[in-house]
């Protein structure tokens, strides 16, 4: 199989000759072998490995993202992904940065939101005008 990760600015990672790929989803891991059928996964943020015959087995740690698999090629889009080889520091960067920077982007959603909605009310209240 042939497998890239794509980042919003970069090709991350060309491989090739890759015999296997084992990823998470919010259902769980989700592996993947050659004659697997074509296929859409959701990803969440976590560690994606893969193996071929030259490197062996590879980590990457990978933000949340969608994988396609469509005949030999699999192709991975995500926010952001990191290469290591030590497992636990990519399990740590995973907690760290990825999970981290979730909750705060959901904290700014909820405060543009609130701003938003006091605009609005003012906005309306202008339009009205004096009661």
């Amino acid at each position: 199989m042939t497998l890239r990760v794509l980042l919003p600015f970069e090709v991350f990672a060309h491989e090739q000759g890759v015999t296997s790929i084992v990823v998470e989803t919010a259902q769980g891991s989700f592996g993947l072998l050659p004659q697997r059928l074509d296929c859409v996964a959701a990803l969440v943020p976590g560690i994606l490995s893969f193996e071929t015959a030259s490197q062996g087995e590879v980590f990457l740690a990978v933000d949340e993202g969608v994988l396609v698999k469509t005949g030999p090629s699999v192709v991975i889009s995500a926010r952001r992904a990191l290469r290591g080889d030590d497992l636990s520091r990519l399990r740590d960067a995973v907690e760290q940065e990825f999970l981290t920077l979730d909750a705060q982007e959901e904290a700014m959603r909820t405060e543009m939101a609130r701003l938003e909605t006091g605009f609005m009310r003012r906005f309306v209240s202008m339009r009205d005008g004096p009661s």
